[in-house]
């Protein structure tokens, strides 16, 4: 994978806190440090999405819960509509 550098600030304030952060999460690699931030903030925003998605399909389902049998037959169902 290729790397481009880039410049960032940190507010003075933060900059003790980035270090202990690039220490305990980069092994001391500031570049260590920002790749596994930009992973781990992916992983939270994809995590938040999925849980307004899955709050939005309990409010259209009026809360039911359905059964692994049920699930299963109504992906059949949807299938077969859309072969014909």
């Amino acid at each position: 994978m290729s790397q481009k550098i880039i410049e960032i600030d940190i507010e003075a304030e933060d900059v003790q806190l980035f270090d202990r952060l690039v220490a305990e999460y980069g092994d001391g690699d500031p570049s260590k440090f920002l790749a596994y931030a930009i992973r781990k903030v992916n992983a939270d925003r994809i995590r938040t999405k999925m849980q307004f998605l899955q709050a939005e399909a309990r409010q259209d389902m009026g809360g039911k819960v359905f059964t692994s049998e049920e699930t299963l037959r109504i992906i059949k169902a949807v299938r077969q509509q859309s072969e014909d």
